[in-house]
């Protein structure tokens, strides 16, 4: 009898630890019950969502910032954004308290496509970056190219992350520049001497007729150039003044939200490809 209650002792202590350990490697991470790379709509190989797992895992880790990415065949009757939005809010993907991250939907079934930010996302992921994003994944989309559209997603979301932290999230003001290969240096520069070499040819078969002259009387024609009276006369000045505009580019700055169906607020953009 003592012999188990021995055996029944060990067996609730070792629970006991198990449901720490979990509840400690649960609380670790954002969305420790959900994968951040959902491929529903089966448009990646095996080795490709497992690639983009270990990408958006390390990434979201290292900020604690969720970087989730779910492709899907059918919206079921939502709208891109309703669907993005309770993705988020119900499958418990976030960071914290303020469930800080990021949700890229691609939906094949109207080939749709949606980020959806939430918490901290919404400061760090501003309307102007959000285009910017746009502007620089969605090619890969159009071309079929999903595995390369997810890549490039989470490197920008690391390097958004990284100016979030400095304090001054990219904005209109401050947006990301893109570098030019080196390519354009050695053609910039043989296009000039193309252009130079045209310009200098044209000048210089118009002034064949031309001969050198002794004096710079000799340029003028006789009798051509008569000045008879000279002076300047001020009448008046007027000056105008008009404030400076600020250059804010395309739109305010900072992001617009909006509230899900679980009433959390969300920030987001969309569109097709």
């Amino acid at each position: 009898m003592k012999k188990n209650y021995l055996v029944l002792l060990f067996v609730l202590i070792f629970s006991m630890c198990f449901s720490v350990s979990a509840f400690a490697s649960s609380d670790s991470f954002g969305s420790d019950s959900q994968a951040r790379v959902i491929d529903d709509a089966d448009i990646l190989s095996d080795s490709e969502e497992e690639d983009l797992l270990d990408y958006a895992d390390s990434v979201s880790e290292e900020y604690e910032f969720d970087i989730v990415i779910v492709t899907t065949g059918s919206l079921g009757g939502k709208s891109p954004m309703s669907y993005a939005d309770d993705y988020f809010d119900y499958n418990g993907y976030g960071y914290g308290d303020t469930t800080d991250g990021i949700l890229f939907l691609v939906s094949m079934e109207d080939r749709d496509w949606w980020m959806s930010t939430s918490g901290y996302g919404i400061t760090a992921f501003t309307d102007a970056g959000l285009e910017y994003i746009d502007e620089q994944v969605i090619d890969y989309l159009n071309d079929g190219d999903y595995k390369e559209a997810f890549d490039e997603f989470i490197r920008i979301c690391d390097d958004f992350l990284e100016q979030a932290e400095k304090g001054e999230p990219y904005d209109y003001s401050n947006l990301p520049k893109e570098l030019l290969s080196w390519l354009w240096i050695p053609g910039s520069i043989l296009i000039g001497l193309v252009i130079a070499f045209i310009c200098v040819g044209v000048m210089k078969s118009k002034l064949r007729t031309v001969r050198s002259q002794p004096a710079a009387n000799s340029y003028v024609k006789a009798g051509s150039m008569q000045l008879r009276e000279q002076r300047d006369l001020f009448l008046y000045r007027t000056v105008t003044k008009r404030p400076k505009p600020k250059n804010s580019g395309s739109g305010s700055g900072g992001s617009r939200t909006h509230s899900s169906s679980s009433g959390s607020s969300h920030g987001g953009r969309g569109g097709k490809f």
